[in-house]
């Protein structure tokens, strides 16, 4: 909302009247609550797993491995501690690689992502389109929200 109409909201005599400068835009994007005749527009960012397995670029092979081969996916996708997305590890990676290398080292850097505001219809196309079984979901500082199957949409 821009700064005047928080202004005018507040002689209105609201008194929780905010001005969140970087735009509705970011606020959709970073999957936050919305209000309104679109709020029930499907997005995939009410569609998301958060049981993919994670990785830190330090760890070693063979520990994401055994994680791996225990999830329901044959991937992992590579994080901070902040959850801020560095990269995947594919199957191959996982089976074709030396147990005691560094993620780091093997990972597929800069993995495509999503946002949550998207229109879950139009991503459920274009995934079933490109033949992929899944897409990662971040918000806009590149933290992880999570992945969408286009089966759940």
């Amino acid at each position: 909302m821009s700064p005047r109409a928080a202004c005018r909201l507040a002689t209105l005599g609201f008194t929780q009247v905010y001005d969140y400068v970087p735009g509705k835009v970011d606020w959709l994007a970073r999957n936050q609550p919305v209000e309104g005749t679109a709020a029930d527009t499907p997005t995939i960012g009410r569609h998301l797993r958060q049981e993919v397995t994670t990785a830190r670029p330090d760890e070693i092979i063979s520990q994401v491995r055994a994680r791996v081969a225990r999830s329901a996916h044959r991937f992992a996708l590579v994080t901070t501690a902040d959850d801020i997305l560095l990269g995947r590890l594919r199957a191959a990676a996982l089976d074709d690689t030396d147990p005691t290398q560094a993620v780091g080292e093997v990972m597929e850097a800069g993995p495509s992502t999503l946002r949550p505001h998207e229109p879950a219809a139009a991503i459920k196309d274009r995934l079933i389109n490109k033949g992929l079984t899944y897409a990662i979901v971040a918000d806009p500082d590149g933290r992880l929200l999570g992945t969408v199957h286009p089966s759940d949409l």
